[in-house]
Formats: structure tokens, C-alpha cells, sequence
């Protein structure tokens, strides 16, 4: 494996790909107990059309979070929760809408814990009993989902901003699309994209980077196995198909998402600095210490819930604020009129040095967080782009950058507003 120190970070990177394919990253923490290793694929939820061996597939909506929740089960009915939870370590999993991770963490027996994680996640075993046994219990998730106006909010406002894009089905899928996937499904999910070639173990601790690899190399052999090719039929117009979507729920006040459609950013150095311009731009229109977001504040019409990013996802990328709001309309309308404003005068060069300063800052501290550190190394991975050289992107940014983002992105035209209004009690009677 070859090692890069980063001396901004006092971080060191190990890194290899093995025979297999697999992509092996080891961040050694010398002195801490604490271990923690990701397993992760590059396969989400928008992932379900694609091609192998010579042949095209459609798989139902949610079979990603599906296989995720199947992955679990072992032959001889073993219990792999129990069976890390016996050595110390405590294990778990997500998908999100293009990737699945699986995890553990632990303070001792590291090396068959990570065993255990690459034998569990590389060993498809599905039954028609098990697979149907499953889908009460995700059917139930699903109407949880339902349920949760943050979740509603937001998938509705991915309805109503994408015409192609599979962001507009949620990660769970929904009750009908789940009852359409089978063990057949799930192994041909599984043999596409669970592929080492497909995927990156990521390891924090203090442990020896050539023992991971060996350890890897013994698990999962060298043999190289064939990956889905994924079909991306999903061209977006920038224009919003709908500029607005309401729905009532059992809430105490007005919650609202806003957002404005991207260009999709693709992969790479400077995808990754667009994506950096994109948070300095939302920290500048509607981050806590601008002047509209005190404005906003002042006049009542948001709350200490409301806040923003810029969201990326494979094939889309918006730029999003959220939050409770008594009038969302007035809130959609003075973050346009403040875009124009910072479109035209741009930001005032302290103002932007300051913000700079702490969005990097914020970077540097959360490399503290294991969980945090691993989950970005891997993402970033997938998008052909070391995460350790962040601090070299924040430094080429210009303070330009921002009024040129927000000039092109947040316009009436890639405007949508998702509102979740209480329930008014004539409609409960």
C-alpha cells in the first residue's frame, strides 16, 4: 500500500486497490482504542436499472435499502448482530440514494470483526421465506416514513422538482414497488454491485494498513469479478416541472423546504471545488451570520430550525433550505431578492475570508469524528477525488465565485417550494 502525509492535517493515508479490485483506505490513529471500519458500495437507491453479462435489468424501487436490510442474514442461521455484538463491537448499516455502507466499530478483537463484516457483506443468502418475511417489516418503515413531516416535505418536493431523475422515489421505495422484489432480485442486485471492483473498505484506528489488506486479500480472494454497468437515462431541464407542492399533516406550524436545481456535477477536482463555491454560496445568502437569515429572523418568519446546504447526489445537485415558517411564500421571495442583491454586489472580501475560514474550519474539526472522516473518504471516492486535498480547494475559491453561483442558480426558473401546512380542523371533522 502506498502512504501520502498531509501535512496540513497531520493525517496519513494509506491506500491500495488489491487483485479483486477492491480500493483498501487506512487513516492509523496511533494511541486510540477506538476502531472503525466502513464497507461500502457504490449502489444506492437511484441505481436500479443497469446492464451485466449481456443482459439488462429493472430492478423495483428500495431493492437497495432492501438487500441492505438481507445482507444480515448468513446460512446456518446466524445472528451477525449478535455474533459482533459478542466481541465487543457494535455493527450497523445505511443506504442513501447512491451508495450502501456497512460498519462497525470496536476496541478489541478488530481483526475478526473485520472478518466478519467482509465475510457477511461478500455472502448473498436469500430464501422466498426470508425475502417475503422482510417485506412487513420495511412495509412498516415505510409508512413510518409517511408518517415523519421532515421526510414527507422533502420527497415531495423531490416530486415536484424532477421529471427523470429516481430522486423522486423514495430511498424505502414504496409499499407497492417493494412487493415486486424477490431472492432472484436481490442476487442479481448483489452480483452486480457487490463486486469488490464495486466497492471500498475504509478503516480509522490504530491498526497496520498491511494487515487490513491482508486480511481483505483473505476474505475476498483476487478473483475480479464483472460490475453492472448502470443506466442513466435521467436529463433534467433546469426549469421546475412545479413550482410549489403543498400537503397537510398533523404539525403545529408551517414546515417548509426550498430549493433551487443544479446542474449535475459529475466527479472529480473540479466537481468538488463547485461543490465547495455551492456552501460558501449558501452560507453567504441564508447562513446564520448573514444579513437575511437575521432578517428573517427578526421579522418572525423563521426560527432556529431553518438552515441550508448545498445536496449532491449522483446525476443532481440542489441548493436547499428548510425549516418551520409561518409564511413560506415571504421566505421563497427574500432569498430570491437577497440572491439578486449578492448576484450583483458580491460579497464584501471579510466577510467572505471569514466565512472561507470556517467552512474549512469546520472540515478540519470534524476530521475528529471517525464515523464522519470514513463516511467522507469513501463518497468522496466514488467521485475520483481524495478528500485529504479539501484544504488545497477551499484556498483556490475566490471570492468572485459566489455572486457568478448564485447569479446562474437561484432563479425564479429553478425555483421549488415544498410547504407542509397543519391540518385545519373542518378537514378532521
Amino acid at each position: 500500500m502506498k502512504s501520502v502525509y498531509y501535512e496540513d492535517l497531520d493525517e496519513t493515508l494509506y491506500s491500495g486497490v488489491l487483485p479483486s479490485g477492491l480500493t483498501v483506505l487506512v487513516v492509523p490513529r496511533k494511541g486510540f482504542t477506538k476502531k472503525l471500519a466502513y464497507f461500502v458500495t457504490d449502489f444506492g437507491s437511484i441505481h436500479t436499472h443497469f446492464t451485466l453479462e449481456g443482459k439488462t435489468f429493472h430492478a423495483p424501487a428500495g431493492v437497495a435499502h432492501y438487500l441492505e436490510h438481507k445482507m444480515f442474514d448468513l446460512p446456518g442461521d446466524r445472528d451477525v448482530t449478535a455474533e459482533f455484538a459478542a466481541m465487543g463491537a457494535m455493527t450497523n448499516a445505511f443506504t442513501s440514494y447512491d451508495m450502501t455502507a456497512y460498519y462497525f466499530s470496536c476496541t478489541e478483537h478488530f481483526e475478526d470483526c473485520l472478518r466478519l463484516l467482509l465475510e457477511f457483506v461478500s455472502t448473498p443468502y436469500f430464501t422466498p421465506e426470508s425475502v417475503e418475511k422482510e417485506r412487513g417489516i420495511i412495509d412498516q418503515e415505510i409508512g413510518m416514513n409517511e408518517d415523519a413531516p421532515d421526510s414527507v416535505v422533502f420527497e415531495n418536493l423531490m416530486q415536484a422538482m424532477y421529471e427523470n431523475h429516481p430522486i423522486r422515489v423514495p430511498i424505502l421505495g414504496t409499499s407497492q414497488t417493494i412487493r415486486e422484489i424477490t431472492d432472484q432480485t436481490l442476487y442479481d442486485c448483489h452480483r452486480a454491485f457487490y463486486a469488490p471492483g464495486n466497492m471500498v473498505l475504509c478503516v480509522i484506528g490504530d491498526v497496520n494498513p498491511e494487515s487490513v489488506s491482508a486480511i481483505a486479500r483473505e476474505m475476498l480472494g483476487d478473483e475480479k469479478k464483472e460490475v453492472g454497468k448502470k443506466i442513466r437515462n435521467w436529463e433534467e431541464s433546469m426549469v421546475c416541472p412545479r413550482k410549489e407542492t403543498t400537503a397537510a399533516m398533523e404539525v403545529a406550524m408551517p414546515t417548509c423546504n426550498l430549493a433551487f436545481k443544479c446542474e449535475p456535477l459529475g466527479s472529480g477536482e473540479e466537481a468538488v471545488r463547485t461543490e465547495m463555491v455551492a456552501d460558501l454560496a449558501a452560507e453567504a445568502l441564508f447562513g446564520e451570520s448573514s444579513p437575511l437569515y437575521l432578517k428573517l429572523y427578526e421579522e418572525g418568519i423563521i426560527d432556529s430550525s431553518f438552515g441550508g446546504g448545498f445536496e449532491i447526489i449522483d446525476g443532481c445537485a440542489m441548493l436547499l433550505c428548510s425549516g418551520d415558517s409561518d409564511d413560506p411564500h415571504a421566505l421563497r421571495d427574500a432569498v430570491l431578492k437577497e440572491a439578486k442583491r449578492l448576484a450583483v454586489e458580491g460579497v464584501p472580501e471579510e466577510d467572505f475570508q471569514r466565512m472561507r475560514r470556517s467552512a474549512l474550519g469546520r472540515r478540519i474539526r470534524a476530521l475528529d469524528s471517525f464515523d464522519s472522516t470514513c463516511f467522507r473518504l469513501c463518497a468522496y471516492h466514488f467521485d475520483h477525488f481524495d478528500f485529504f486535498r479539501f484544504p488545497e480547494i477551499y484556498e483556490s475559491i475566490h471570492r468572485s465565485d459566489i455572486p457568478k453561483f448564485l447569479g446562474r442558480v437561484v432563479t425564479e426558473q429553478r425555483c421549488c417550494l415544498s410547504v407542509i401546512e397543519p391540518i385545519r380542523k373542518e378537514e378532521t371533522l
